[in-house]
């Protein structure tokens, strides 16, 4: 009988993991198409972005732009040294290292002072920085939970992660941006340090991101999160206009999909994507190449040879060929893993966030975007990729077409990658 009951749960298993990377890897995918592109300087698209994302439209912003770690790491840990009311940090990647005991060290200063200190860290994202570590800032007060553990009863969403990057000190200031902790973003280690690109935000729409910290704060630890020491009115501390877009694999159609396909399909002059991986699907595929083909000047700047991941690229350059017929440019930075996450269009609009355009982060991921309607943001960030695009090479359709065979060969997975990464 005993024999007969573990056959059974045996086969269970099997049955339940093999419908388990059925679905993972097959359940079709949503294809995106805007009905009309709409002006992105009017009032309708305000509304149709506010509409879909959604996300009520902040007035009254100012955001600055950090670039590189050197920058945004020590404005991050400025903000939590001064903090008199509460630190919220979320995170995906936070390792040891020089700077992963400098965040530990001053959280921890920070929570003895009796300032509330909370932590989400993703439950494998966290696999790089020790336990011991994390029970430093424990011990001194700090409250940490875990976003997704294994468990047996939620295998079904093991693939869901929270790859959002965020701090909001004080309900006050947040940093959004693409960037966890970790010395590869701010100093020489075995390679060069990594290209990334943070936003600075002050005004109303740090309260939309620390609306989004509460989010997965409760899913890991079921805490509604209320009070001043969180939620504040907020005045007018600039001239920027924004959104605050979260995005989950709650549903089949994600928030940071709809964002991208409509701003991309509603460029009319110029659109500038900066990611570290780029596995545009079919859907996009096809956006991109007709607004190229309508004129609109379209540049991708993404990681050359010094890439983290070396198989992304691969599969990703198999799609370069009809991009390039189609008039996109497509360059790829040399001196170092390039990790920004940027969109800018129409020198009007721009995103900095944590979204890749691959569907891990469309269909998988929890992710967050600052979307912000500011020239003067938009022309800093243009300006900023073309400082990087001078440390690119720029790929011609001759050069695609002159890559090698292992290449072609290995970029044949790309219907595996299209839907994982």
């Amino acid at each position: 009988m005993q024999g007969t009951l573990g056959l059974v749960l045996a086969v269970a298993g099997v049955l339940f993991l093999s419908w388990l990377f059925l679905v993972t890897l097959f359940t079709p995918a949503v294809h995106y198409r805007v009905n009309e592109p709409v002006n992105v300087a009017s009032a309708e698209f305000l509304l149709a972005l506010q509409s879909t994302a959604p996300s009520p439209l902040y007035e009254g912003n100012r955001i600055e732009v950090l670039r590189n770690g050197d920058c945004f790491y020590p404005a991050m840990l400025h903000e939590i040294r001064r903090a008199q009311r509460s630190i919220c940090l979320e995170c995906y990647i936070f390792e040891d290292g020089e700077y992963g005991r400098q965040f530990v060290a001053a959280l921890a200063e920070r929570a003895r002072a009796g300032i509330v200190v909370m932590v989400t860290v993703d439950a494998l994202g966290r696999i790089g920085i020790h336990p011991a570590k994390l029970d430093e800032l424990r011990e001194a007060g700090g409250r940490i939970h875990y976003y997704q553990r294994v468990r047996w009863y939620s295998l079904q969403r093991l693939n869901n992660r929270t790859h959002r990057e965020l701090l909001v000190v004080d309900g006050e200031v947040a940093f959004v941006g693409g960037a966890g902790i970790a010395d590869r973003w701010a100093m020489r280690t075995s390679t060069p340090q990594w290209r990334d690109t943070v936003v600075r935000v002050r005004g109303p729409m740090v309260t939309g991101v620390q609306g989004v910290l509460a989010a997965n704060w409760l899913e890991s630890g079921g805490e509604i999160l209320t009070g001043a020491d969180f939620f504040r009115p907020l005045e007018p501390v600039g001239d920027a206009r924004g959104f605050v877009v979260r995005s989950s694999s709650a549903h089949r159609t994600t928030a940071s999909r709809v964002l991208f396909q409509l701003l991309i399909e509603s460029a009319s002059r110029t659109l500038f994507i900066n990611t570290p991986y780029f596995l545009p699907d079919a859907p996009l595929r096809k956006a991109l190449i007709r607004v190229a083909s309508n004129g609109v000047s379209v540049t991708v700047l993404v990681p050359g040879p010094r890439t983290d991941q070396r198989w992304v690229r691969t599969v990703s350059r198999r799609y370069f060929g009809q991009l390039l017929e189609a008039g996109v440019r497509i360059f790829e930075y040399q001196p170092s893993m390039i990790h920004s996450k940027v969109l800018v269009v129409d020198d009007l609009w721009a995103v900095v966030g944590t979204t890749n355009v691959d569907n891990r982060s469309f269909e998988h991921n929890d992710e967050v975007n600052a979307v912000v309607r500011d020239p003067s943001l938009a022309t800093q960030l243009w300006e900023q990729g073309q400082q990087d695009i001078e440390k690119s090479v720029e790929i011609t359709l001759a050069d695609w077409r002159a890559r090698p065979y292992w290449e072609r060969l290995l970029g044949t997975g790309d219907w595996l990658f299209e839907r994982q990464q």
